[in-house]
């Protein structure tokens, strides 16, 4: 609708050029938005205020001469000019009930754009380091990013998604030594336990594991070689256990990395990743020695301070495998690249930036800070688990809520905001449960067709999409659909390809939840005031079930692209 209206503003000024009625050398491109207050319209432009410079002319009267020329448009029912000159558009009932054509007849691919161009875009998310149970923090991201990487697909984006493996570095020795603590206790022997090792009762459970496939075998081992053996043990059976949970939660990566990789050398180059991407830089002239230690010059890229990357004891810092890393999946030929991070990363984001940039790839890294999950039951803070006294870990909490509810949540918040989770709100069947409100409006539309169609309502082998293709008329006088709450509904579903737009754009899977419950609502208010099923009504029955099917179809497309279910009953 938008591209409509700019080529119909754009048109109506070249012939009030041609007709002497403006005097512009160029036509400027019409911004258009939705109005704050929606009595003002469906769309508004200041494209006259655009132009008044160039034109000489006041915009109010630039904007009567725009809208004069528009007004007879069989899209617009409305045109009004307001203030210093802002043309106010209300859409015609035929443009809107065109939406529901557009919806019933283009389906999952609804709202479809190609504003993407095929680009292709990579979205790295989650990546826990593989020494213990998934926090709730990491359940958000899981969320984030694969609604990100849904809705930038459904945009016309290439997507592969990504898990970062931090399967190197100190972490993995103290999870190595936690285990292999645990392991000598059970076999009965003395063990110091790491002052900074893994408490939790998993490492004990490991340990259990262990013991229990192999014995003691290895309580007479020297505590190299068995805690060499536990960290590849545990390690690998840890990142099963996250992909399982991962996957059961609807979650699956195109590609896991293995940080470990980054420090293997090359037969060819006989250099690590890491070494080889310093000397790249070294190349580029951002490179310097001092102190023992080698530097990168991020302050060329108004970072605060240059950054270490191989410190005096000739250990390389965790920037510098971070660095090699994003040089791979530029190496990879992405377009951009899309990391989801924490909190506690914030002040990595410059540094990034300038590794990017001195890379050559300046502008196409973004960086996704979230922020922590607060979880509540029933207004309470919950900070332990009830069944082991600690962590309440993110698969705890998908057994309590389940699946939808729990990726619903997470995602309606911006990332910018701490999210506040109610558990026993998650879990109500009530209205005051906002993904049940969704999901219970598809369900009903369900029930209405299956209801309109004769089916029996028990039949739980009905096919929706089948009986709504066989039992509503493709013919429907749509133009009965006249009440506000049947236009309401219509303009609603008009702005679902603008949510799509602006929630690829913004990288905001939450304007996408937001609008589903926004949609429900249109719905609940449609179906309160216009009685779908009428005998005494056929032509409006037709009609108005055709603008159910059509938001039935929009509920569950929105709900997809957030990775929630639209259930037929409940």
């Amino acid at each position: 609708m938008i591209e409509t209206l700019s080529s119909l503003i754009k048109d109506a000024m070249y012939a009030a050029c041609e007709a002497g009625e403006l005097s512009l050398e160029q036509i400027p491109e019409p911004h258009l938005e939705r109005p704050r207050d929606a009595t003002h319209g469906d769309w508004a432009t200041n494209v006259a205020m655009q132009s008044a410079k160039l034109a000489k002319m006041n915009p109010r009267q630039i904007a009567e001469v725009i809208a004069t020329r528009i007004s007879d448009h069989p899209d617009i029912d409305v045109v009004e000019v307001a203030g210093p000159g802002f043309i106010n558009i209300r859409l015609s009932p035929v443009a809107l009930q065109r939406v529901l054509v557009e919806a019933r007849d283009k389906g999952a691919d609804f709202g479809r754009l190609d504003i993407g161009a095929g680009a292709k875009w990579q979205v790295e998310f989650v990546s826990a380091n593989p020494v213990g149970p998934m926090h709730v923090g990491h359940g958000r991201w899981a969320a984030l990013g694969d609604a990100i990487a849904r809705v930038l697909t459904h945009a016309g984006y290439t997507v592969e998604r990504e898990f970062y493996v931090n399967d190197a570095g100190v972490q993995m020795d103290t999870f190595a030594a936690s285990v292999s603590a645990r392991y000598m206790e059970l076999c009965g022997r003395e063990s110091e336990f790491p002052e900074d090792g893994y408490r939790g009762g998993y490492i004990a459970e490991i340990a259990e594991e262990i013991r229990a496939d192999e014995g003691d075998s290895w309580a007479d081992a020297s505590a190299q070689e068995r805690e060499a053996h536990f960290k590849e043990r545990a390690y690998k059976q840890v990142l099963a256990h996250v992909e399982h949970v991962l996957r059961g939660m609807g979650v699956e990566f195109d590609v896991w990395f293995s940080e470990r990789t980054l420090h293997e050398i090359d037969p060819e180059s006989e250099l690590t990743a890491v070494e080889s991407t310093i000397d790249t830089l070294r190349e580029a002239g951002y490179i310097y020695e001092k102190d023992g230690a080698t530097w990168f010059r991020t302050t060329d890229f108004d970072d605060d301070k240059d950054r270490v990357l191989k410190k005096a004891d000739g250990s390389y810092t965790y920037f510098a495998a971070d660095i090699a890393y994003h040089k791979n999946k530029f190496d990879r030929g992405f377009d951009r690249v899309i990391d989801l991070w924490g909190a506690d990363h914030h002040g990595y984001i410059k540094r990034m930036e300038a590794a990017a940039a001195a890379l050559g790839h300046p502008g196409q890294l973004t960086l996704v800070i979230g922020q922590l999950v607060n979880l509540f039951r029933a207004g309470e803070v919950v900070r332990m688990s009830k069944r082991t006294g600690e962590m309440v870990t993110f698969e705890e909490l998908l057994s309590d809520v389940g699946v939808d509810a729990t990726r619903y949540f997470f995602l309606r918040r911006s990332t910018d905001q701490p999210l506040d989770f109610d558990i026993e709100l998650a879990k109500e069947q009530s209205s005051e449960n906002p993904v049940y409100y969704v999901q219970y409006a598809h369900a009903r539309i369900c029930a209405i067709l299956r209801k309109a169609a004769g089916a029996e309502t028990n039949d739980e082998t009905v096919d929706i999409a089948a009986l709504s293709r066989d039992s509503i008329d493709p013919c429907a006088s749509l133009n009965l659909l006249e009440t506000e709450a049947e236009l309401s509904l219509m303009r609603k579903l008009a702005e679902f390809e603008e949510v799509v737009e602006v929630a690829a754009t913004q990288l905001a899977p939450y304007k996408l939840t937001r609008y589903a419950e926004d949609l429900a609502a249109s719905f609940h208010q449609f179906y309160t005031q216009c009685r779908v099923v009428d005998p005494d009504e056929p032509e409006l029955t037709a009609a108005r079930l055709y603008a159910a099917d059509a938001t039935r179809i929009v509920l569950a497309l929105v709900l997809s692209l957030v990775g929630v279910s639209a259930p037929e009953r409940m």
